[in-house]
């Protein structure tokens, strides 16, 4: 069977921490077009992993291997990273999305607050377009951060625990403009938790455990945790998982 189209591989990559290896031997490739679930316990190394697919942690071995322009590369970290006191709006935040290509420094045209326009009403978030970011619910907030990577057009899309802390409704919705950016061929990496929420999205699923990483399906994952107790050990990331 010809391999599947990649435009994201790591070769025996190895990352390190403050001196300390995290992640050593990790070699696998992200379908293109595929939402990817990235799942391991506290300290596994997703987020590690995460920066070093972004280019923000070197290597200390192998090499990650990405086609997609920088500019197209988008990463959501978890909301605590958010800063809620910089006084901006959520029109403004999602704008900034067309910052990588277009540039910070430059004045928006027309087309570009259309696009805007058109990327809060799929969020379901132009009520919101002069409301400040600090005056947001959490769900709201989710949507207006996919927002900005809707506007950048992003290739590549890595989401740390995006449904953490936000109502049911936003889950819907943001799994659904997911689904669709895969669709249009987008890769996606999502950091995940909660087991219903990747049987629902994800195609792939990369297992964390140990320093060392596991490709497989979500199929065969479901299909290996018969129990509720097994579920709790593959999202936590316990001994068992990625043997």
């Amino acid at each position: 069977m010809a391999a599947q189209p990649s435009r994201l591989e790591l070769h025996d990559l190895q990352l390190a921490q403050a001196g300390r290896t995290v992640l050593e031997h990790v070699s696998g490739r992200f379908r293109d077009g595929a939402i990817t679930a990235l799942v391991g316990a506290n300290g596994a190394g997703k987020s590690t992993l995460i920066q070093g697919i972004m280019g923000m942690l070197r290597p200390m071995k192998g090499k990650v291997l990405c086609a997609v322009p920088r500019e197209r590369r988008a990463w959501l970290p978890q909301q605590l990273a958010l800063d809620l006191t910089f006084p901006m709006s959520v029109e403004e935040l999602v704008m900034t999305g067309s910052w990588p290509s277009h540039g910070a420094l430059t004045g928006y045209c027309a087309r570009h607050y259309r696009r805007g326009r058109d990327v809060m009403a799929r969020l379901g978030i132009s009520h919101l377009a002069h409301r400040p970011l600090g005056e947001l619910s959490g769900g709201q907030r989710q949507r207006a951060l996919i927002g900005r990577t809707l506007m950048q057009e992003a290739e590549l899309l890595l989401l740390d625990e995006p449904f953490a802390n936000v109502d049911a409704e936003t889950v819907e919705v943001l799994m659904t403009v997911l689904r669709e950016m895969a669709a249009d061929g987008v890769t996606i990496i999502v950091v995940l938790h909660d087991m219903e929420q990747l049987a629902r999205l994800a195609e792939e699923v990369v297992v964390l455990h140990h320093g060392h990483a596991r490709w497989t399906t979500a199929q065969e994952v479901l299909r290996s945790q018969p129990s509720a107790a097994d579920s709790a050990r593959l999202v936590l990331g316990m001994p068992g998982v990625g043997a």
